[in-house]
């Protein structure tokens, strides 16, 4: 959550807001919707010329774009790692002399996209994501298909009659929404490529790195990769059998995995090809991994924003994702959390504020003060159209006032556990911890002889479930044999 929402939140008066969607915090299928979260990617070409054949909408759309994915990531070795891939690709596509202009967007989440004009789109998170330029080649690649043959432009003309479905929950909270859902609007409208042009930008996609000499299996390899990484992010477990197609206009991961695997052996046997691993990963060494600084961090289960001086913790099985307008987490029995910040006076009755109208089918009767480590907060039951809310809000001595808002579609007793578990986790943070914070960054370190899946998850730092991490991010099997001078990711602060 960035310190300019927070902001924009407090100093917005009485303004209604809604809650979180607990329906639409699937992370699985955030991270399995076709282009949209899987492979796709912007592309830098060897100048910064735009080219296109509507630009009109460019500028627009790119200050959306890099709003919405927390600003722009600068990082002069990466840029120049995504350059030189791209400069390969272009060479060895059908339009060789077309530039191609990427912005590696600040946020860890695995997404990347194309706008018409030649605006590329890929996030650190997917590059971190990557093992090697042949799969950041593929990524490209394959977005650059899409513009090839228009399909960005024909996704941008049905956008525009989409309703759009955002992951904040509207039946509890009155009030308009239209600004709140803007950049969940931009981020849900990209995910509308139809199941033909996936596989046609798959295909050439494929083609353009065959050509240019890298591994053609890469597409294939990567689609693997981000299933097991999105197995990770979901805290209930694995779920790529129980619902492969999230969207209904995406093709499945598997079936895209075969797709990409096919047109690959038109080229020969896997084991074709340049993958350009170790100079891709010196590349990435040092590239900050999960939340920005600024946005707040998450470590383990705990949320911690330095600027703000706050932080919580939620229980065991939740999944936190900070995004730039809040902090979202969702836990394995389907209740989803959100916390943001609220606009009071200092020393406002809380409880009064609970039932000042803005919470729909709220039971006033529920209503609850106390203190949460000295800090004076209340709390409140609603039922709203199948969902059942247990709303929590905290005042600092500052006057700075927060949020809680949980929601399941039954009143369960995870639902009550989860919020009193998280709520009385909240602090304030003293200057000795803000002293001791730092990012995570993704460490390229040597396997030395005898290492193993254990022993190198175990040097990850601030990450939940470190062998499972390790294991994605590094593309390896539960019993894989790791030799001696092998480079691997870990994270560490």
């Amino acid at each position: 959550m960035g310190l300019t929402a927070a902001a924009k939140l407090r100093g917005s008066g009485q303004r209604r807001k809604r809650v979180l969607t607990a329906c639409g915090l699937v992370l699985a299928g955030a991270l399995l919707a076709g282009c949209n979260a899987l492979l796709n990617a912007g592309s830098v070409g060897p100048n910064a010329a735009i080219v296109g054949t509507d630009l009109s909408a460019g500028p627009e759309e790119h200050a959306r774009i890099v709003a919405a994915y927390g600003g722009i990531y600068h990082n002069d070795k990466l840029e120049q790692t995504v350059a030189r891939i791209v400069g390969r690709i272009v060479a060895a596509s059908d339009q060789p002399d077309q530039p191609y202009r990427i912005t590696i967007l600040n946020a860890p989440a695995i997404n990347a996209f194309a706008l018409p004009g030649g605006y590329l789109y890929v996030t650190r998170g997917l590059l971190t994501l990557a093992n090697d330029s042949s799969e950041v080649a593929a990524v490209l690649a394959h977005e650059m298909a899409h513009v090839t043959a228009d399909h960005a432009i024909q996704r941008q003309n049905k956008a525009r009659n989409a309703v759009i479905v955002s992951r904040v929950v509207t039946d509890v909270l009155d009030g308009d929404s239209g600004g709140q859902l803007a950049l969940a609007s931009s981020q849900r409208s990209l995910a509308s490529f139809s199941r033909q042009q996936e596989l046609e930008a798959d295909a050439m996609g494929v083609k353009t790195i065959g050509r240019a000499g890298y591994d053609p299996f890469a597409a294939a390899r990567f689609l693997a990769t981000m299933a097991q990484f999105a197995n990770y992010r979901v805290a209930a477990g694995p779920t790529l059998e129980k619902a492969p197609d999230f969207l209904a206009s995406h093709p499945s991961t598997p079936e895209r995995v075969d797709f990409a695997a096919r047109a690959a052996r038109q080229f020969g046997a896997p084991g074709i090809g340049d993958r350009d691993r170790d100079r891709y990963l010196a590349g990435i060494d040092g590239v900050i991994f999960g939340d920005d600084p600024s946005q707040g961090y998450v470590r383990d289960r705990t949320f911690i924003h330095p600027s703000l001086g706050v932080g919580f913790s939620v229980p065991d099985g939740f999944v936190i994702d900070n995004t730039s307008d809040a902090v979202l987490a969702t836990g394995a029995d389907g209740t989803a959390l959100r916390f943001d910040a609220v606009a009071l006076v200092k020393g406002a009755d809380l409880g009064q504020y609970l039932a000042s109208g803005w919470v729909n089918g709220l039971d006033e009767s529920t209503i609850k003060r106390f203190s949460v480590n000295g800090m004076p907060a209340a709390s409140a039951s609603a039922s709203a159209k199948g969902w059942e809310f247990r709303i929590a809000i905290v005042q600092a001595e500052s006057g700075a006032t927060y949020r809680f808002i949980f929601a399941n579609e039954d009143a369960t007793k995870g639902l009550a556990a989860a919020t009193s578990t998280t709520v009385s986790s909240f602090r304030m943070l003293d200057q000795r911890a803000l002293a001791s914070l730092r990012p995570l960054s993704i460490k390229i370190v040597k396997a030395r002889p005898g290492s193993t899946v254990d022993s190198l998850a175990a040097q990850m730092q601030g990450v939940d479930r470190p062998r499972e991490l390790f294991r994605a991010l590094n593309d390896l099997s539960a019993n894989a044999e790791i030799p001696a001078g092998m480079r691997v990711k870990i994270v560490a602060d």
